[in-house]
């Protein structure tokens, strides 16, 4: 294997993790779930993003950070599904692609015009490890959010600034690379022409 090469891994974050390798502080390791318990990862592999500890799905790694910052920073389009609270609206729907006011670093940020629609069925989705409270509690919906930036919790902040909390958020695509049928903590290695290819 040259220097220059790398490796590059698609996963199904689940519920519950942080998105990195492991923490320096041991008092947090113990407490939480960190990818590097999921895969015999080689040795500098960094997550490309991130997905909240309560968000699941799509998570590229990478050993290369040069790819890994110049993706981040690309602005390609990232594909969510999100349950939410109640039978959402037209009207919230035309709010979340116009863009909406959400808090950031303890200032409002106005989100960028994005694309949003409701989905008529339930996607077909891999069981949550923890459970959902059920529709005894009040109607549900389900809408596809697709972003071309990834700001801190944007996708929960949003729906809940239309008064839709989202109650479950995965995260189906980044760019061309699709989550497919991909189960929760599941790895696969990528080629590097495919991953390349998004930045």
């Amino acid at each position: 294997m040259s220097e220059t090469s790398h490796s590059h891994f698609k996963l199904y974050k689940p519920y519950g993790y942080i998105s990195q390798m492991l923490s320096n502080d041991e008092r947090q390791s113990r407490k939480k779930k960190f990818l590097s318990s999921l895969y015999d990862f080689p040795k500098g592999v960094m997550a490309i993003g991130r997905l909240d500890e309560k968000s699941e799905g799509l998570l590229l790694l990478t050993t290369d950070g040069k790819l890994s910052d110049t993706i981040n920073r690309s602005g390609i389009e990232k594909e969510y599904f999100a349950q939410v609270d109640g039978e959402i609206n037209q009207d919230a729907i035309t709010r979340l692609r116009k863009g909406v006011d959400i808090g950031l670093h303890g200032k409002k940020y106005r989100t960028k015009p994005c694309e949003v629609s409701k989905l008529t069925t339930t996607p077909l989705l891999p069981e949550r490890s923890k459970k959902l409270r059920d529709d005894r509690h009040g109607p549900t919906s389900w809408i596809r959010v697709i972003l071309k930036e990834g700001k801190f919790r944007q996708v929960r902040k949003m729906t809940s600034a239309v008064g839709y909390p989202t109650l479950r958020l995965v995260r189906v695509r980044i760019g061309n690379i699709h989550l497919n049928n991909l189960q929760p903590s599941e790895v696969q290695p990528i080629k590097d022409s495919v991953i390349s290819s998004e930045a």
